[in-house]
């Protein structure tokens, strides 16, 4: 099987650019959440967990990651993300007071600090992230790296929790047969690659955990599932609006995962149509040199 989708967002939670390749350092995609918004009013970063219409805005750098980031606003018009009037146009479009930052170092803990909850009800502040209902269970939050339940990301990232998001072809396709009123569209979902496993049904990438995947010049170990929030519910534009029958079903049916997240083992250049090779975590250093199954 083989690379079918590159994914790169520049800004935390506005929906990002599709590109032939990019190259993957220890901590992400490279230009993968450079920017973050901040939210004014609750004086820490946010995405679309509690500012949901960010999900109708767009991304894409203007010629590479090192280049200047274009903002699209929900009305097609657009600035950019450095532009001195970039706050004000977004925060009008947004209806919500924000500020616009590239990523600041892991030593500037304020900026990273969570902001005061929504709810002084933990459990009521946690249902309202991850989208759940009354009876329905929340994720396991032990999977997280310690330092998110202080901070917004990981420090001197933009990250929710892990480098490298990856999800399969046959998970998109799943979900589409089982939810087929709801409008399966891969931005919900917001992974870094999208891997063509061809006719395979069901959510394979789950079976990957705890393995090594060689993509391109990259190597990439599986670590955990990645427990779905509120945010595969928001509406993108008028042909995918908001839906919460679809995070219903991965909460039901699905143990509350889609897609796998992973981390950078080697750092590498990946490509559209590059195989993608399974070995085992113990053997990843072998296997780069002698191969591993084809997935």
């Amino acid at each position: 099987m083989h690379i079918d989708e590159i994914w790169r967002h520049p800004v935390k939670s506005m929906i990002g650019e599709r590109v032939a390749d990019a190259w993957l350092a220890e901590d992400g995609m490279v230009g993968d959440r450079s920017w973050a918004v901040r939210d004014e009013v609750r004086g820490a970063l946010a995405g679309a967990k509690k500012l949901g219409g960010l999900m109708r805005f767009a991304a894409a750098f203007d010629d590479g990651p090192e280049s200047s980031v274009t903002i699209t606003l929900p009305d097609g018009t657009t600035v950019g993300a450095a532009d001195p009037d970039a706050p004000a146009r977004v925060s009008a479009a947004l209806g919500h007071d924000v500020t616009l930052w590239p990523r600041r170092p892991p030593t500037d803990l304020d900026h990273y600090r969570r902001g005061a909850p929504d709810s002084d009800d933990l459990i009521e502040e946690l249902r309202a992230i991850f989208g759940r209902e009354g009876d329905e269970p929340l994720p396991d939050l032990s999977v997280f790296p310690p330092e998110i339940f202080e901070y917004e990301s990981p420090l001197g990232t933009y990250l929710d929790a892990f480098p490298i998001l990856i999800m399969s072809t046959a998970a998109l396709r799943s979900m589409a047969e089982v939810v087929p009123e709801s409008v399966v569209d891969v931005r919900r979902f917001r992974p870094n690659l999208v891997v063509d496993t061809g006719d395979v049904s069901g959510h394979p990438e789950q079976e990957w955990i705890g393995h090594v995947l060689q993509v391109g010049d990259a190597e990439l170990e599986v670590v955990v599932g990645c427990p779905r929030c509120v945010m595969v519910t928001r509406e993108i534009d008028d042909a995918t609006p908001a839906d919460r029958s679809l995070l219903r079903h991965i909460v039901r049916d699905l143990e509350q995962v889609v897609g796998v997240y992973a981390t950078v083992r080697r750092p590498g250049m990946v490509r559209l149509d590059d195989p993608v090779l399974l070995s085992s975590a113990d053997a990843a250093t072998s296997s780069s040199t002698e191969g591993g199954d084809s997935l």
